[in-house]
């Protein structure tokens, strides 16, 4: 591993600050839950899925493996030593996780996948962009938001033919 890609100066408490970011992207998804969780039951089944819509259950255990590696990327690049160079990196991280909650009550909360997906345009660029301020800061922490990049690709193309087949 080249120095570029090591932490560079951790924190006092360093497991406690990884607890602390993993904690802010979990209470993230549990925002989006809180609009999420009725219509899963009444509102969705209601809808024209394509045949590759994953079942429900798959749902919550990969949400979750997301917003850990989320917490832990954001993590590495807050241990960073340059301050400059973090601060715009972990607001950009902020505006994609705000994004990201926004959805569900699009989505789910609204009944509005048509908003939802013009919405998830913006997270999926807010992400990318993410992704590329986290490369210059830490490799690893590019690579740990991988999954979620792929993960909210397949969610826009699902939301998009969900959008098409009931609209």
């Amino acid at each position: 591993m080249t120095a570029r890609y090591q932490i560079a100066s951790r924190p006092a408490h360093p497991w406690l600050a990884l607890a602390v970011w993993i904690g802010v992207c979990l209470a993230a998804g549990g925002l989006g839950s809180f609009f999420t969780f009725e219509a899963v039951r009444t509102w969705y089944p209601t809808l024209q899925k394509p045949a590759w819509n994953p079942p429900a259950w798959v749902f919550g255990p990969v949400w979750t493996t997301l917003y850990v590696l989320m917490g832990t990327a954001a993590w590495r690049v807050w241990c960073r030593k340059s301050q400059v160079e973090v601060r715009p990196a972990l607001r950009t991280f902020g505006v994609q996780l705000a994004l990201n909650a926004a959805w569900s009550g699009l989505f789910f909360g609204m009944h509005a996948p048509g908003w939802a997906f013009l919405e998830l345009l913006f997270l999926w660029a807010a992400l990318l962009a993410t992704v590329l301020q986290f490369r210059r800061l830490d490799g690893p922490s590019a690579w740990l938001l991988a999954p979620y990049l792929a993960w909210v690709t397949f969610a826009g193309v699902l939301n998009f033919t969900v959008w098409r087949l009931n609209g």
